[in-house]
């Protein structure tokens, strides 16, 4: 199942000039960053350090904070030039995917470079509504940082909300997910349920209070499972407590 993908257009590898134009994505990021900000994030993550020159870092910082606020970027940026005209440029697509309820990355691309990758994954997070880029861009600059492989470490890191929020089902449908944690609906439910009013707060708190127990290890929790529980506990009453 496609969660989000980046299309983009650029220029061949040994083409003398370097250009690059942004296609018809799919960038899904309703709570921030959502599906968005975890696809481009990982571009960052998997492309920023094979990158030509390292001098070119602080000019990407810099770029990703023009973009975030909405500035007119002078051309060309980072040795390409962003254009409107696809003529003649070549396509590429990235994307994130679910498989069962876990998210994968599907970065098979050959064709493009990771300064085009990285350069498209700033540009498209410039294009997503206002009110959600900062929670997009936070995303990038987490993925900027990241050091360790390309997987579910990374999709946790990136997803923010203290890595509770983990799995394709919870970031697409975060209200139903905590609903479903907290026992009040049953699970299996295909429509999302985010304009679903939550329970009352006092009856959030007795449930959470009440599972809480249950699954810690003392109480007869699996011992295994028990960290996992308690944290999914807690991440689904503060989405219905805010």
């Amino acid at each position: 199942m496609l969660l989000a993908e980046l299309e983009f257009f650029h220029s061949r590898r040994i083409a003398p000039t370097r250009r690059i134009a942004l296609g018809d994505s799919t960038l899904p990021c309703d709570p921030a960053p959502g599906f968005a900000g975890i696809l481009l994030g990982g571009v960052l993550a998997a492309n920023v350090r094979q990158l030509d020159d390292d001098d070119l870092l602080p000019d990407l910082s810099w770029l990703m904070s023009q973009v975030e606020e909405g500035h007119r970027i002078s051309q060309p940026r980072l040795r390409y030039r962003l254009q409107t005209d696809r003529v003649g440029l070549l396509r590429s697509r990235l994307r994130l995917v679910q498989r069962r309820s876990d998210m994968h990355y599907d970065f098979g691309d050959e064709r493009s470079t990771p300064a085009q990758r990285v350069l498209a994954a700033v540009y498209a997070a410039g294009t997503v509504p206002f009110e959600a880029r900062r929670g997009v861009f936070g995303a990038l600059r987490r993925g900027m940082r990241w050091e360790g492989p390309i997987g579910p470490a990374l999709t946790r890191t990136l997803a923010g909300a203290d890595g509770h929020v983990l799995s394709a089902v919870a970031l697409g449908d975060p209200v139903g997910w905590a609903l479903d944690v907290l026992g009040f609906e049953a699970k299996g439910t295909p429509e999302p349920r985010d304009g679903l009013a939550a329970p009352a707060r006092i009856e959030v708190q007795r449930r959470f209070r009440v599972l809480l127990r249950q699954a810690h290890p003392d109480h007869g929790g699996d011992a295994a499972d028990a960290a996992k529980r308690i944290a999914d506990l807690r991440e689904a009453r503060r989405l219905l407590l805010g």
